[in-house]
């Protein structure tokens, strides 16, 4: 499955979705993850629902989008574009901490959510 993080450095989720300018897409699997490419996200627009669905479009059909913050109204328009929003614990939780999270969830208990994500991605 395919993940999307909202980060300036590629090392921590530090971005708020709305005003995040790069995303790294990364595909994991319970037992692997590599990093796809980055995603220049920074193009400005003119009003809030221009920009919202300018960031959807940048997620290159991720499953999930990791953030520092996502408002309510972002986050119904991601749900909507079938990808599933998730926030980061703060500031220095890192790309890679979540990831083995991740995979520990999917080769353990996966709770119903992540099971969807994994049917839809096929795998």
């Amino acid at each position: 499955m395919k993940i999307a993080f909202a980060s300036k450095d590629n090392i921590h989720v530090n971005q708020h979705f709305g005003w995040c300018e790069t995303f790294f897409i990364y595909e994991i699997t319970p037992t692997e993850s590599y990093f796809i490419h980055e995603v220049d996200a920074s193009l400005k627009q003119e009003s809030e629902v221009d920009k919202l669905n300018y960031k959807i479009s940048c997620l290159n059909d991720s499953d999930i989008v990791y953030v520092l913050q996502l408002g309510p109204k972002a986050s119904s328009m991601v749900k909507s574009a079938g990808v599933y929003p998730m926030q980061s614990s703060g500031e220095t939780q890192k790309i890679e901490e979540v990831i083995t999270a991740l995979q520990k969830m999917m080769q353990e208990a996966t709770p119903l959510w992540l099971k969807r994500i994994m049917m839809k991605a096929q795998v």
